[in-house]
């Protein structure tokens, strides 16, 4: 019996990812470069090692470290978070299309799901080019004959794990027309069949599988901050917004938190004028050439009221947009008895850094504006971890799910009904 022996160099750890071991009737040592004189038999134990070895690498997610929580071992099966759960639901796609759009430094797909026919916008210009012209028409010409363009981005946070929960069922609403608890969702399943939508399951692979948490349910946020974030070679922790302070993430990297994709890029503030991270190329790409009417960028946080965060340095007229759908949405949200701001609450509308120093960033929100006209913005959910030492999180599966697809439903209703035309 022989073994192979696989190391993974890219998650900051020394231990080696597996160990294959496989038998052979013919004597070792053999030339891996001089395959003619091995005997056909060998050669296919061998490729077919690597081949189940690889696919289940690339699935794979690593181990937690000593002492800390376990996973949780009651997650009901419709809470789909993996990245094995987003690869089964493609492949059992009738109506949509799904496409790779882009490869990790890790070598997992960043894949792209599609609804509803592509218009043809009849584009002469780019976004600015055509706003500096007086007239976003240039850009894409939208009018009642054209189909609303709905673009979710799934977490380009690879701890953040609840928005691809969301967007795996909302992709199987769009195929059965239920959620995976059986749940019937007519509206939901009629918005997507009228629009055309995109939806990025996973915006950050790499980091999704080295979270190794499928959810920080009842888990103290801590643990979301360590994997997230990451830590230094001295075992401190780099937390929120300290891990901002270097980027791309090398140097001082005990482990890579999942912000980050193998090569230490945080996707929501690469470089966006000259994309270090290929996932944010193709994020930015469908942007440029679908034109969606609006958009989000799933995230969560240790908090316990859900809430869409304001887009910076864009314009006053987008942002009371982003303002009215918040308010639409927390009241949703409290006519469900579900986790929500007070009534009368909103989502505050007002300039981006009046005085120095600045401190409202450029992010990936901001360059799907700029790049496309889109209406967009941050959607931040509740991991249902344990915060202000609460013993139970007041926020499980069902809710997370919940605040998901309504999120999605409200996006639907706010822009059919206020679509912005451009003739």
């Amino acid at each position: 019996m022989y073994k192979i022996l696989f190391t993974n160099n890219k998650t900051g750890r020394e231990k080696p990812s597996r160990i294959f071991q496989f038998t052979s009737p013919y004597p070792m040592p053999f030339s891996l470069f001089n395959l003619p004189q091995m005997k056909k038999i060998v050669i296919k134990h061998l490729v077919l090692s690597v081949i189940i070895l690889s696919s289940e690498i690339t699935l794979s997610q690593n181990p937690i470290d000593p002492g800390d929580p376990p996973n949780n071992k009651d997650i009901p099966g419709f809470y789909k978070s993996r990245l094995s759960d987003i690869k089964a639901e493609i492949k059992g796609l009738k109506t949509g299309k799904a496409e790779v759009i882009a490869s990790t430094p890790g070598g997992l797909p960043v894949y792209a799901v599609y609804y509803g026919q592509k218009d043809d916008f009849q584009s002469q210009a780019n976004y600015n080019s055509a706003v500096g012209a007086g007239n976003a028409a240039y850009y894409a010409k939208k009018d009642s004959c054209t189909k609303p363009v709905v673009y979710f981005v799934g977490p380009v946070h690879g701890s953040e794990g609840e928005g691809i929960a969301g967007l795996v069922n909302l992709i199987h609403i769009s195929e059965t027309g239920k959620d995976y608890r059986g749940r019937a969702w007519p509206e939901l399943k009629k918005y997507v069949d009228q629009c055309r939508v995109i939806i990025i399951p996973s915006g950050n692979p790499d980091g999704r599988k080295r979270c190794p948490y499928d959810s920080f349910v009842n888990l103290p946020c801590e643990m979301m901050t360590k994997y997230a974030q990451g830590t230094r070679k001295d075992g401190t922790w780099w937390k929120h917004p300290q891990c901002k302070g270097l980027h791309p993430m090398k140097g001082d990297v005990g482990m890579l938190g999942a912000y980050f994709n193998d090569n230490g890029i945080n996707i929501m503030h690469d470089e966006f004028f000259s994309p270090m991270a290929e996932e944010t190329k193709a994020i930015l790409k469908i942007a440029r050439d679908e034109a969606p009417d609006i958009t989000v960028s799933l995230h969560s946080c240790c908090c316990l009221v859900p809430s869409m965060l304001q887009n910076y340095h864009t314009p006053l007229f987008m942002k009371k947009r982003v303002a009215e759908l918040a308010s639409q949405l927390n009241q949703r949200y409290r006519s469900l008895n579900m986790p929500h701001s007070k009534e009368g609450w909103t989502l505050s509308i007002e300039d981006d850094d009046p005085a120095f120093p600045p401190k409202r960033s450029f992010n990936l929100v901001s360059a799907l504006h700029h790049l496309s006209g889109t209406m967009s913005f941050t959607f931040e959910c509740s991991h249902g971890s344990l915060i202000e030492g609460n013993d139970e999180s007041m926020v499980k599966y069902n809710r997370i799910l919940d605040i998901q697809l309504i999120l999605y439903q409200e996006m639907f209703n706010y822009i059919v009904n206020n679509r912005l035309y451009w003739n």
